[in-house]
Order: structure tokens, then sequence, then C-alpha cells
């Protein structure tokens, strides 16, 4: 279940509560008063090839990476478009 923050309308306390999406808001638990939900940015994670490099990542890791990365993208590809779109649209991926 996600958690959220919220602070109070009457003392202003900020605290973090876990819950549904769909759930009503909490009351505070400090006073007992209304509390309004607080919108904070997410977590940004970057995932594979977005990552950034490691100071330690060699090119020889990065191509390696590439080379057991891209048959299975090449896969998803073509089980989702199909093989003739995607060797008419991206050629570099190879033939699987």
């Amino acid at each position: 279940m996600p958690r959220y923050d919220y602070r109070c309308s009457v003392c202003g306390m900020t605290f973090e509560v876990q819950h549904s999406f769909d759930a009503p808001a909490p009351l505070c638990p400090s006073c007992g008063g209304a509390t309004k939900r607080l919108i904070r940015r997410p977590a940004s994670m970057l995932r594979g090839m977005a990552a950034p490099l490691s100071k330690y990542a060699t090119k020889e890791e990065l191509r390696a990476k590439w080379a057991e990365e891209t048959p299975k993208l090449r896969k998803k590809l073509v089980e989702k478009l199909g093989e003739d779109v995607v060797r008419r649209n991206a050629p570099t991926l190879g033939e699987g």
C-alpha cells in the first residue's frame, strides 16, 4: 500500500500514513483536526541503459550489457509489433 504525507489544518503537524488510494483523509494524531494530503515529488529511479554510469563502468562492461539486453528488447518488440515492423524500424537491433 502507498504512503501519503498529511498536514493538520489546525496544529500544522506533518505526518505519514499508509492506506489505499481512495481512503478518506485521516484525522490528525496529535489534535484530531482535519488534515490535507501533501503532494510530494516522487523519487526518481532510472534503470537499465538510462541509469547514470558508475565511475567504475568500463566501455567493455557497457558493451557487454548492451549485448545482453538487446536480444531481450528485440524479442519484446517482435512479440508486440511483429517481425516486419521491427526489421523496418529498428534495424540496429539485429536478427533474433
